[in-house]
C-alpha cells in the first residue's frame, strides 16, 4: 500500500483566524469542503436545514487541509509542521 499524497486533513477550531497566518508563512493550506454535505445547494431538496447534523456542520466550520504531494521537498512537511505547532503554540 502507497500514500496517495492528495489531502492530509487537520482540525482546528480558530481555522479561519489560523489559515491566512499559514498562508503569509508560505504553507499552502486550504479548506477543502467549507459546507456540510446535507447545506450543499445540490441537496436542498430533501429539506435539510442547519442543525440537522450537527457535527457535520462543526467539522466543515473547522477543518482544512495541509499541503501534501508526491513531489513535496523532504523538508517541506517538517517545515509545515513547524509553522502549525508554533501558530497553534501561541494561542494555547
Amino acid at each position: 500500500v502507497r500514500h496517495v499524497y492528495h489531502l492530509y486533513v487537520v482540525r482546528v477550531p480558530d481555522r479561519d483566524e489560523l489559515l491566512p497566518l499559514l498562508n503569509e508563512r508560505g504553507v499552502g493550506a486550504a479548506v477543502h469542503y467549507p459546507i456540510a454535505l446535507h447545506l450543499q445547494p445540490a441537496y436542498r431538496s430533501l429539506g435539510l436545514a442547519e442543525g440537522s447534523f450537527p457535527v457535520a456542520e462543526t467539522l466543515a466550520k473547522e477543518v482544512m487541509s495541509l499541503p501534501l504531494y508526491a513531489e513535496m521537498d523532504p523538508k517541506g512537511p517538517e517545515y509545515v509542521a513547524s509553522v502549525l505547532k508554533e501558530l497553534v503554540g501561541a494561542r494555547a
